[in-house]
């Protein structure tokens, strides 16, 4: 019996965050943005289906979730947020 197995709605379906298909959870790939999905207390997971997930880049991202949650991702409009973003990695003080 896998771990899978185990799950309680292992087979419900999930929305991939990368190109927003619904896909069994059981066909999907665990994304934790806090880059560390074997602690698991407290933890709500996201998801990719298999194709997002084999494009992802499986590089090390020291503190990239970090500076996406600093610079508002998902919480304000495209245009602050990257203007946020710009800000945070170059160093620069735009205006927020």
């Amino acid at each position: 019996m896998s771990i899978r197995d185990r799950l309680p709605n292992a087979d419900d379906d999930v929305t991939c965050i990368g190109c927003g298909a619904s896909v069994p959870r059981s066909g999907a790939r665990e994304y934790d943005k806090h880059g560390d999905r074997w602690r698991r207390d407290g933890k709500r997971f996201e998801y990719l289906c298999k194709p997002c997930h084999r494009d992802c880049d499986h590089q090390p991202r020291d503190g990239l979730e970090a500076t996406l949650v600093e610079a508002g991702a998902g919480e304000v409009d495209r245009a602050r947020f990257l203007r946020r973003y710009f800000d945070l990695v170059t160093g620069s003080a735009g205006d927020q």
